[in-house]
């Protein structure tokens, strides 16, 4: 092979590595959840939380609407509103590990992410009274190393998402609420209540988004499940 054909190939496979890393339709690394298999509900889901800035207007608003959703929150900041994860669960919506400090799963030792997971875990049972089934890696972000700490530690998969609106900066809601207007049954919904870094980010667009959406889609007669209306992952999940 000459080295023009040899580049090729190594840029090609590092590119199918990366792809394979982070596309939330790649299963090469293990399966995936990321969808909800069916046409009449949506599975909202919400990451870094909980922020005490944001996560009780979410919970008042779909309390307000019988909306159940799903909370995939960070170790570190539930141990800073243990109360908060508390009343999440006590509402009714599904609770997820995200780990304890938000780090790229990519680039850890299989010893480490079990770390991560567990110190997360131990966070919200502490709080909760329960162990999340489901984790989400910080970013979307796996390598070959996850899905086997996942098995092992006996958790039920890895959840993704269909649809994901880039919300994790401040911006007008309008703009959420657009990509909103794309979101079908079937789909698995990804925002964001809290920000990995700060605990009490500003995601008043979301919210204001969600004021929007929600009521029209009660209307229109959308389902509504969440993470924890899923077994394991023993094959490929179903996507869209």
């Amino acid at each position: 092979m000459n080295w023009v054909a040899f580049s090729l190939a190594g840029a090609s496979t590092a590119g199918a590595a990366s792809w394979a890393a982070v596309s939330p339709t790649s299963q090469i690394f293990g399966p995936v959840l990321r969808s909800t298999g069916s046409p009449g509900a949506v599975a909202l889901t919400f990451d870094d939380g909980p922020n005490p800035a944001v996560t009780p207007t979410l919970l008042d608003l779909f309390e307000r609407y019988r909306v159940r959703a799903s909370f995939f929150m960070i170790g570190r900041h539930v141990r800073a509103c243990p109360a908060l994860a508390a009343e999440v669960a006590a509402r009714g919506h599904a609770i997820g590990n995200h780990t304890e400090t938000h780090p790229n799963l990519l680039w850890l030792s299989a010893g480490r992410i079990r770390d991560e997971l567990d110190r997360c875990q131990e966070a919200i049972f502490e709080a909760t009274g329960r162990r999340p089934g489901w984790m989400r890696p910080p970013f979307g972000f796996r390598g070959p190393q996850l899905a086997p700490v996942v098995r092992r530690g006996g958790w039920n998969g890895v959840a993704l998402w269909t649809r994901i609106l880039f919300d994790w900066k401040p911006q007008p809601a309008d703009l959420i609420i657009r990509r909103l207007a794309r979101a079908r049954g079937g789909e698995i919904v990804l925002m964001h209540d809290g920000h990995h870094v700060v605990g009490d980010a500003d995601r008043s667009h979301v919210v204001r988004a969600l004021e929007y959406w929600v009521p029209r889609w009660v209307d229109a007669g959308l389902g509504f499940v969440t993470i924890d209306d899923f077994g394991g992952l023993s094959r490929p999940a179903a996507s869209n």
